[in-house]
């Protein structure tokens, strides 16, 4: 997440919404806020203005051609901010398991490649209330500035955690008592047919290629969402907006009271 212009332990923030949110997460963490000079000051920028002279944090005037820079051309909306890096206390699956309840609901990306789509995904499993979204490590989009921006404030509230091996993660969360779900278009139940009133990992394919094969071999079962229309595909963050939410239509009020039979596949 890191900009040009800044080390490893800084992070670069850009966007309105991304800008807001990690100054309401962790003021003391930003070092600094970058404003675009002839940015018209809109009531979003005025709140986030507001937050920065309550914490007393320089603010540095410059160019939309800077801002573009850093950004790497990406929408920041003429403002950005650069923060110290921190890790939160949720960092690999081994921290995460012993957290999870019998409503435990994970969302797994095998190698979705766009940062836009990923960040996209993690806003909709934090909108849904999942725990965790697991990526894999290599071949796949990471947790960049880019990525971060499209979370709209969601990556500052559910950890993201990469792993080296996404087969080997999905048979530790079996173990743990998690039931998982792989999404394709040829599987064998509808999303709506599903029961997902139990502990839940929800497994989506990348762009273009879906779900690898082996990652699918490692699920409980493989579901599809019915589509009428003349298109065969969705957008990945789209497919796990319908996934996720029918999760909780399903569950309601209700909280699942146990988790998954060891014995029981």
């Amino acid at each position: 997440m890191a900009g040009a212009s800044e080390n490893a332990g800084t992070e670069f923030v850009f966007g309105m919404h991304a800008v807001r949110h990690a100054l309401g997460a962790a003021p003391d963490r930003v070092k600094g806020l970058l404003l675009q000079a002839d940015r018209e000051h809109n009531a979003a920028l005025r709140e986030i203005l507001a937050q920065v002279e309550r914490h007393k944090i320089p603010v540095r005037h410059v160019t939309r051609h800077e801002l573009d820079l850093e950004s790497t051309y990406g929408k920041h909306q003429g403002v950005a901010l650069f923060r110290t890096r921190v890790q939160g206390p949720i960092r690999d699956l081994e921290d995460l398991l012993p957290t999870l309840g019998a409503d435990a609901l994970l969302l797994v990306l095998d190698r979705v490649q766009d940062p836009h789509n990923l960040g996209a995904c993690v806003r909709t499993a934090d909108a849904a209330g999942a725990q965790a979204v697991i990526i894999p490590e290599d071949r796949a989009a990471s947790m960049t500035d880019v990525a971060v921006k499209a979370a709209s404030g969601a990556a500052e509230h559910i950890p993201v955690l990469e792993v080296k091996n996404l087969a080997r993660a999905l048979e530790q969360l079996k173990k743990a008592g998690l039931w998982v779900f792989g999404t394709a278009a040829d599987g064998s139940t509808s999303v709506h047919e599903a029961d997902f009133k139990r502990p839940v990992a929800l497994v989506l394919g990348g762009e273009g290629s879906g779900m690898r094969h082996n990652v699918a071999e490692h699920c409980d079962a493989v579901v599809r969402i019915p589509l009428d229309g003349h298109v065969e595909s969705l957008n990945v963050s789209v497919a796990a907006g319908i996934c996720l939410f029918e999760v909780r239509r399903q569950r309601g009020a209700v909280i699942p009271t146990a988790g998954r039979n060891p014995s029981a596949r």
